[in-house]
């Protein structure tokens, strides 16, 4: 029998890859899904294009995901076209999923942000930042699929930056999860712990294959956020954040780790019982932490005011879409107070001078050539 991660890489969709991934690149996918998917526009965004919904099952428990609200965190859309991928080859796999399960899912939620690769949609709204107001065209689709649908849970595919880590472990965090607050007290009510539970049973999955690398996401309260307010309305809404695995700038490994999740979030989802040792091993995962840098640099002699010294200084890729793709520029973001930052890689420049346009010390915005 094979494991998830060798189910993760047998139905990887291999059409998709790299950070750039819009509708142009779903669409072929969507015609490859059988008839026991049912595809339609759910409505359009700022710039009238297309919002995709994928709905199937016929199962009692109802589950909404919805991915790409911001344009440019596209790992988790990977991850679930794999899943979906899995689910449109494997039979078995369907059926069982659809006798017990129905799922209402919105690949690309802002298709604009997707294409000019923004966090924002057409208008520089944060559509994780208008589900109060509910301005933005993309979110009224999404509240209007919440209010008609009904969802008994909701999963929120996300990306997060490379600087996220374990402070315990000393590791990125690949995978992180939250079940999202209700309230400024960030107590935890029954809607809470079911969401809570979920992620429990995707952690021990995930422990098999990046053990201390699952992180637990910050869940200050705020109301404007899509998950606060979803789980305020009572619907259990649990944040997925794909984060950095070692080397993997593109994203293609930590995808695995997406398809792992959701497969287990689903597969966790039994009765809706809540058992408190269960619980409480959701509040034992390791804290998420702004902890890392792409790069660090160490043993960098520079020569400030006529003397020379040893610094250390840190870096981190800018993306910037060209040509339809992503190119990583290294940016200096930081200059010594190092002490307690890790680096995904670390480079030794062995007391050698820095120059960089005729002068010798580093300033913060430099680009620097290195190789990914």
């Amino acid at each position: 029998m094979k494991d998830n991660l060798q189910l993760a890489t047998e139905y990887l969709y291999s059409n998709i890859l790299g950070r750039y991934v819009t509708m142009n690149h779903i669409n072929p996918f969507l015609e490859t899904l059988h008839s026991g998917f049912k595809i339609s526009t759910v409505g359009f965004s700022v710039e009238n294009n297309p919002i995709k919904a994928i709905q199937f099952g016929e199962g009692k428990t109802k589950i909404l995901v919805w991915s790409q609200m911001h344009g440019n965190e596209s790992t988790t859309t990977k991850g679930l076209i794999d899943y979906l991928n899995y689910l449109n080859l494997d039979k078995k796999e369907f059926e069982n999923i659809t006798k017990n399960y129905t799922l209402y899912i919105l690949p690309i939620l802002n298709p604009d942000g997707a294409i000019l690769y923004t966090r924002e949609n057409a208008n520089k709204v944060d559509l994780n930042r208008d589900a109060l107001d509910c301005s933005q065209p993309e979110s009224k689709i999404l509240r209007k699929i919440l209010e008609d649908f009904n969802p008994d849970y909701c999963f929120n595919l996300h990306d997060q930056r490379t600087i996220f880590g374990l402070l315990e472990s000393k590791k990125p965090a690949t995978m992180s999860f939250l079940t999202a607050s209700y309230n400024n007290e960030r107590e935890f009510n029954v809607v809470r712990k079911k969401a809570a539970e979920v992620i429990v049973g995707i952690n021990n999955e995930l422990q098999k294959f990046i053990p201390n690398q699952v992180g637990r996401f910050d869940d200050s309260f705020n109301i404007n956020c899509t998950g606060d307010y979803f789980t305020n309305k009572g619907y259990p809404t649990i944040l997925f954040e794909a984060g950095h695995y070692h080397n993997d700038y593109q994203r293609d490994v930590v995808r695995k780790y997406v398809f792992i999740s959701i497969k287990s979030a689903i597969s966790s989802i039994v009765e809706n019982v809540i058992v408190e040792p269960n619980f409480n091993k959701y509040l034992h995962i390791y804290q998420n932490n702004k902890c890392f840098y792409d790069f660090i640099f160490k043993n960098v002699k520079i020569i400030d005011n006529n003397v020379e010294k040893i610094i250390k200084f840190a870096a981190q890729y800018k993306e910037v879409l060209k040509n339809d793709e992503i190119e990583f520029i290294p940016e200096i973001i930081q200059v010594e107070n190092l002490d307690d930052f890790y680096a995904h890689q670390t480079i030794d420049f062995k007391n050698d001078l820095f120059e960089f346009e005729n002068r010798n010390f580093p300033k913060i915005g430099d680009t620097i050539k290195i190789r990914i």
